[in-house]
């Protein structure tokens, strides 16, 4: 089985034998600051380049043209920079919701901390001083038809800080260890704010959908009608039925990459979609807010779905975007990191197969299909026959909310049961290189894994990796097993 890329203009000339809102238009091309559209939801991101920071603790910058100017006023002293931190002064700037920091080469580390601080729009004092997560390693593997591409930049993980209109910058490079070089900073260091758009309301679907707005939609039927908002649960028996809707079909491939699975493919379970025991051991269906329904602009993200051959593991993240959101901004937090993932660190789509607010509503992620094996960019090494599911928030300190790892179990039940997988059990993957396991490595992995199984980092954070336990045993349960 090869992953494959998928033309969005079969899929969605198929849907027009379907009924919708209108007639489809082309879809407008995707640019940094996409103007808003009858069919989008309003959205931008700023791009303001880092300088160095010798001495400008006590002065005064700018950036951005006329949208950012220096803000001296409730200065916090901080500790002196190097010569080589770099960041920006206090500004204002144009209003945005979700930061992050960039750089040029997508295989460069970013060795060091990265912190900001905001002010809240018609506020007047400033926020705390926040770190920024430099984990660069949510991301398409390094030897996929997206790196290739050569549109990757380096990138920190996004942060939400909630509505804001002015941003303080300090990125500080590690000191120099017996292990690790110190002292300078990735080239091209770039901030990014990102202003998500407003909540499009439940009624006002796009007047003219366009291509990609039809081909993702499409891509759920008939689990849901074309410009459906979500996607209804459904019980156990009725679930088993979704079996039927896991393959891609004879769909023309754009791209084929080779090496997955590996020979000698050898899992727990032995079922596969389609297989004699049709769809015993699929979990109940949770309701699911397709990319409509979080208002995903698609003129932003590449035509066509990347498919893989399978679903035979489910690797679980934090976004380490931070806890500071209401479940009423889920959908916003969605939206800006999906433009952050696109815009500035040159993805083709989402990086997340799922994600999971803190209520426990699931969200569709990247596009093509909740029920295919859509393939990701989520786990450096391993974004092939898997998904990756994130959990919006941090949780190193913070433990998750019952709601959520409820849904991580709900969903992984039904998603992996799809594809004869027992979440209780073990899976073998090769590895697509990483800093745990070279290019090739055959892994022994738990079917539910952390991000940390498969990569060397911290997320999903020690509390909610403690709770995968739990969800494990109860999404095996939900499947019957």
């Amino acid at each position: 089985m090869r992953g494959i890329l998928v033309s969005s203009t079969v899929t969605a000339c198929a849907a027009l034998t379907l009924p919708f809102l209108a007639t489809p238009s082309s879809a407008a091309s995707s640019t940094h600051d996409p103007g808003v559209t009858a069919r989008s939801v309003p959205g931008s991101t700023q791009s303001l380049p880092l300088v160095p920071l010798r001495g400008a603790s006590h002065g005064a910058g700018h950036a951005g043209g006329s949208h950012a100017k220096s803000h001296s006023k409730k200065r916090t002293a901080g500790p002196e920079p190097t010569s080589t931190e770099q960041g920006l002064p206090q500004m204002e700037v144009k209003p945005f919701s979700l930061v992050g920091i960039v750089w040029d080469d997508a295989g460069a580390e970013l060795r060091g901390h990265a912190q900001v601080r905001t002010r809240p729009i018609g506020g007047r004092d400033w926020a705390d001083w926040q770190e920024v997560s430099t984990h660069d390693d949510d991301r398409p593997d390094t030897d996929s038809t997206e790196a290739r591409a050569g549109r990757l930049r380096g990138s920190t993980a996004p942060l939400w800080v909630g509505a804001s209109d002015a941003i303080q910058v300090r990125v500080r490079p590690d000191a120099a260890s017996g292990r690790t070089p110190g002292g300078s900073l990735p080239a091209g260091m770039r901030l990014e704010l990102v202003d998500p758009g407003v909540d499009r309301a439940r009624s006002a679907a796009p007047p003219v959908p366009s291509e990609n707005e039809l081909a993702a939609s499409a891509a759920n039927v008939p689990l849901a009608p074309l410009g459906a908002t979500e996607i209804p649960a459904l019980g156990k028996p009725e679930s088993e039925g979704d079996v039927e809707h896991t393959g891609v079909g004879e769909l023309p491939a754009d791209d084929e990459e080779d090496g997955y699975p590996p020979d000698g493919y050898d899992s727990d379970d032995s079922d596969r979609p389609g297989s004699a025991d049709g769809g015993r051991y699929v979990g109940p269906r949770p309701r699911i807010v397709t990319r409509a329904g979080w208002g995903a602009d698609e003129s932003l993200r590449e035509s066509g779905f990347s498919y893989t051959g399978a679903v035979r593991a489910a690797f679980v993240h934090h976004t380490a975007s931070g806890n500071r959101y209401s479940c009423a901004q889920s959908a916003s937090v969605i939206r800006g990191i999906y433009r952050y993932h696109v815009v500035s660190s040159g993805w083709r789509d989402l990086g997340y197969n799922f994600l999971i607010d803190k209520c426990g509503t699931v969200y569709e992620g990247r596009s093509g299909g909740v029920a295919k094996p859509v393939k990701g960019a989520h786990t450096l090494g391993f974004n092939s026959n898997s998904m990756g599911i994130a959990v919006l928030g941090t949780y190193g300190t913070t433990n998750p909310s019952t709601a959520a790892v409820d849904a991580v179990a709900d969903l992984t039940a039904w998603k992996l049961g799809l594809f004869g997988a027992n979440p209780a059990g073990t899976t073998s993957l090769v590895s697509g290189g990483g800093n745990l396991f070279k290019k090739g490595t055959t892994v022994r992995l738990k079917v539910i894994s952390g991000h940390r199984d498969g990569f060397s980092t911290e997320c999903p954070g020690d509390r909610l990796y403690r709770k995968l336990g739990i969800a494990r045993a109860a999404a095996a349960r939900l499947q019957g097993r």
